[in-house]
């Protein structure tokens, strides 16, 4: 049973986090996630390093709030907890000195030391933390924190605190493992014993992977983006660990990565030249011309100027950059690109800025400010990717109004729609493979549509600034994974998912409304023969009679008023109740049609039961007259025509006790096969009687057939074919009615 008085309670473990530190994407979202799954009624405690590189003015305001020593190998270490409150999230800083406190984050010999003590400190800490905080989930992020899960398991699992926790492990990018020497599996981790986790750890005879160990040990696995989940369990794309990830791709999801709309809007921003907004975008030309006289190029607002901020790596495109930069600064596209990365590079892009100078601008630095007034200035985003994890920079850029230029994968194929030129629709261009010329034709698309079509260029610009991009559409698909771990805790009503509400039983009702009316009235026909279907179609009739008023109600409420609006009715319901019969009936309706194309000239009765009997698997059963009127019952099921039929016999039951089907007239023959295959049992004198009930349907009026009164013609032509088994009153007759049938058949 749901508990609604408990939150869940999650701690989200990254080795960096925005504002405190960050070096790339994993910062934004430890920075940005945390706060979105607050503001939808979660509790959140984030664990992040204390890092030496932290402000003061944030390390001033963390209060000491608990220290133990962790376990770590041989070793024992010092853990403090240190606890911030920040913009709602509350987080707890690892302090240790000997680890931690160092120039930057990563890149140092003992790095694998330094982040198995973070995991190993992550799971220890969960025994400390606030008072009424139980820890639900712990959701880890990369390599750095993918020994938590294992340790959990192999430490832990079985303390009562430890129970309930169920394990998260993110991929933000599954080219950085965490690989090591086997060394430390002992010296460092002490699971060398644990036969399980040494196996599981090894990723090959002297090495071992941190993050194969979350990938085997955590209870669900996500990453950023929904294509990059699909294509990671390829060998061009898993960097090895592919075969592990299809083997868990029942526990993998891709789960795209938001922004921070409120810290990147143009709108608001500081960093920027000029504000603007996506109904007047005046202040974009404005930021254009300043970033074009910073950077030493031609101000110009005729030219697109296409940017690029970025690592200046093989995996960013970089190669494709180098081979088609030539031909499209010749073309008229001005380009600046901001970054740092593999000499080549940075040596490729001087050599550009040199020989194209006021059309090509390099800052081979780290500005954050310079990157931000170049997302608003732009007209277009570069951004090539060998492959994408998720990318935050085309995202950011689209909230700027500038349209990113993509190759499709990863992220980047799940956030830039490529621009239809027929169509209209789109929030930037993209590519397919990973080719020079075709990125080169990419970023022309985009130029032509500058230089020719502005109206169309204004559109889509005004497409891609509409996006929600927002962490909120992100959280809540986390949360969608957090519940499903945790189905005892009830979900927030302010976050639960209401499509669930939709009105889809109407849409199922009504060809159940079309059927109850013929079993309705099958079980009028014969009250003697059988009543196993009396129970089901009345109950069922009352609900569905309202969705499928117009036809439906027509045709029970005509039985007390016009007989022939009742038989128009009937029609209509014999077309459609094939199509919406059960399979059982469809396959009956179609033997008994079958029956009624030969009955539909002569109709002779006794003849047609037989062959009825032979094709309908229920009338085989009896041959007496109580077996004639079921199987008027039966054929009554399958083909709405039949509720002319027992109406009749209804007529005749309610002139004489013994139910007396009539004889079908040619004109009728296709209607009323069924009424004539249950046998017309009437002598001459019952025929008289039914003929005088016909007229009279007051008479009848209980369960008055829709055909009854609509057939006074046929009443002369009754004493054609009355061939009652109970009285042997024309055996010549009889058989030569025989003989025709059998001659029909064999036409």
């Amino acid at each position: 049973m749901a508990d609604s008085s408990k939150k869940m309670q999650i701690v989200f473990a990254s080795a960096e986090c925005a504002p405190f530190v960050k070096t790339g994407g994993l910062g934004d979202v430890a920075g940005s996630l945390p706060a979105a799954l607050v503001r939808a009624g979660a509790e959140v405690i984030v664990m992040v390093p204390k890092y030496a590189t932290i402000k003061d003015e944030y390390k001033s305001q963390m209060e000491h709030f608990s220290d133990f020593y962790v376990s770590l190998g041989w070793r024992n270490e010092y853990c403090g907890l240190e606890k911030l409150e920040h913009d709602g999230v509350t987080y707890m800083f690892i302090d240790n000195e000997r680890y931690f406190a160092r120039d930057y984050p990563y890149g140092f010999f003992d790095d694998g030391e330094r982040f198995a003590f973070f995991s190993k400190a992550i799971t220890e800490s969960l025994q400390h933390l606030p008072a009424g905080f139980e820890c639900d989930i712990l959701h880890c992020n990369d390599w750095q924190t993918a020994l938590a899960p294992v340790f959990l398991r192999e430490f832990y699992q079985g303390l009562p605190l430890y129970d309930r926790v169920k394990t998260v492990f993110s991929i933000h990018n599954v080219a950085f493992q965490g690989q090591f020497s086997d060394t430390v599996m002992e010296d460092i981790l002490g699971v060398a014993h644990i036969p399980a986790a040494a196996s599981q750890l090894r990723c090959d005879a002297c090495s071992i992977n941190y993050m194969l160990g979350a990938l085997r040990y955590a209870d669900a696995i996500t990453t950023v983006s929904p294509t990059y989940a699909n294509e990671i369990q390829t060998p061009e794309f898993g960097e090895g660990l592919d075969g592990v990830l299809r083997e868990r791709s029942y526990a993998l999801q891709g789960i795209l990565n938001g922004i921070d709309v409120a810290g990147f809007n143009p709108a608001t921003d500081k960093r920027i030249a000029a504000n603007y907004t996506v109904e007047d975008r005046s202040g974009k030309a404005v930021c254009k011309a300043k970033l074009q006289e910073e950077l030493g190029l031609e101000v110009r607002d005729d030219r697109p100027l296409m940017v690029m901020v970025t690592r200046l790596t093989r995996q960013k495109g970089m190669d494709l950059v180098m081979y088609a930069l030539d031909r499209i600064l010749a073309g008229g596209v001005q380009v600046a690109v901001l970054g740092t990365g593999d000499r080549d590079y940075e040596d490729g892009l001087r050599y550009f800025q040199d020989k194209y100078p006021g059309t090509m601008a390099a800052r081979i630095e780290f500005d954050p400010a310079l990157s931000q007034r170049m997302y608003a200035a732009a007209d277009m985003f570069l951004m090539p990717s060998k492959f994408e994890p998720c990318g935050l920079s085309q995202i950011i850029a689209m909230r700027y109004g500038t349209l990113p230029i993509v190759r499709e994968t990863g992220g980047l194929k799940d956030t830039v729609q490529p621009y239809n030129e027929f169509t209209g629709e789109g929030t930037g261009f993209s590519f397919t493979n990973f080719n020079g010329d075709e990125m080169g034709d990419a970023v022309f698309r985009a130029a032509r549509l500058f230089w020719d079509n502005r109206d169309a260029w204004n559109q889509l610009v005004t497409q891609a600034m509409s996006q929600d991009f927002s962490w909120t559409r992100s959280a809540d698909k986390y949360l969608d994974l957090y519940f499903f771990m945790h189905p005892e805790i009830e979900r927030p009503a302010a976050v639960v998912d209401e499509p669930e509400a939709a009105p889809d039983p109407v849409a199922a009702e009504e060809p159940k409304a079309e059927e109850k009316p013929v079993e309705a009235e099958t079980v009028k026909t014969d009250p003697k023969v059988k009543v196993e279907a009396t129970p089901e179609p009345e109950p069922e009739v009352k609900p569905a009679a309202k969705p499928a008023a117009k036809k439906t109600t027509t045709r029970k409420t005509t039985a007390k008023k016009a007989t022939a609006s009742k038989t128009t009715a009937a029609k209509t319901t014999t077309t459609r109740k094939r199509t919406t019969a059960a399979a059982k009936k469809a396959a009956e309706a179609e033997a008994v049609s079958e029956v009624k194309a030969e009955a539909a000239v002569k109709a002779p009765a006794k003849t047609t039961a037989k062959k009825t009997a032979a094709t309908a698997k229920k009338t085989t059963a009896k041959k007496s007259t109580t077996t004639k009127a079921a199987t008027t019952k039966a054929a009554a099921k399958p083909a709405a025509k039949v509720e002319e039929t027992p109406a009749e016999t209804k007529a005749e039951a309610s002139v004489e006790a013994k139910p007396a089907a009539k004889t079908t007239t040619r004109k009728r023959a296709t209607t009323t096969a069924k009424k004539t295959t249950t046998k017309a049992a009437a002598p001459k004198a019952e025929a008289k009687a039914e003929v005088k009930a016909k007229p009279a349907p007051k008479a009848a009026k209980v369960k008055a057939a829709p055909k009854a009164t609509a057939k006074p013609e046929p009443a002369k032509e009754t004493p054609v074919s009355p061939a009652a088994p109970a009285e042997k009153k024309a055996p010549s007759k009889k058989t030569s009615v025989r003989k025709a049938t059998a001659t029909r058949k064999r036409r």
